[in-house]
């Protein structure tokens, strides 16, 4: 049980514990914003999974520009922004299903879901992005 305590300190000291990740949230915060004014914009003229989506794709593009630039300091290609597209689907997947579950199911506020939705998947996604993306290792 000790080693297992021990791995899981080291890991997060590596990862979680760094400048890095501090960005991380910080642009995160920004997606999440920006995807959740943006999904309640179209939500006005969209079903809610619709808008959702939409205002998901484009807050990852901007997330895309902002990570590339201040967190992982990469140049822009196209082949680093398809694989950051690829490194969001597990995630994606799970906020649309939040959003089925506590908007469609639930009936929760709308805004309320968005949020909740946005903000699962954090250290997952860092941790795809950092070696899938943007090739360093874990």
């Amino acid at each position: 049980m000790g080693d297992l305590i021990n791995f899981i300190s080291d890991f997060t000291k590596r990862h979680f514990l760094k400048k890095e990740f501090g960005l991380f949230l910080i642009v995160g915060g920004i997606n999440t914003l920006n995807g959740t004014v943006l999904a309640s914009i179209y939500s006005f003229f969209l079903q809610a999974n619709i808008a959702f989506a939409l205002g998901y794709i484009t807050a990852l593009t901007i997330a895309y520009f902002l990570n590339s630039l201040f967190v992982f300091k990469a140049k822009l290609h196209i082949v680093k922004f398809l694989k950051f597209s690829v490194s969001y689907i597990p995630n994606f997947i799970i906020q649309n299903m939040v959003v089925f579950i506590f908007y469609n199911l639930l009936q929760w506020n709308i805004l309320l879901t968005y949020v909740l939705a946005a903000g699962l998947g954090i250290p997952v996604t860092f941790l795809i992005l950092k070696v899938f993306t943007f090739g360093r290792s874990a």
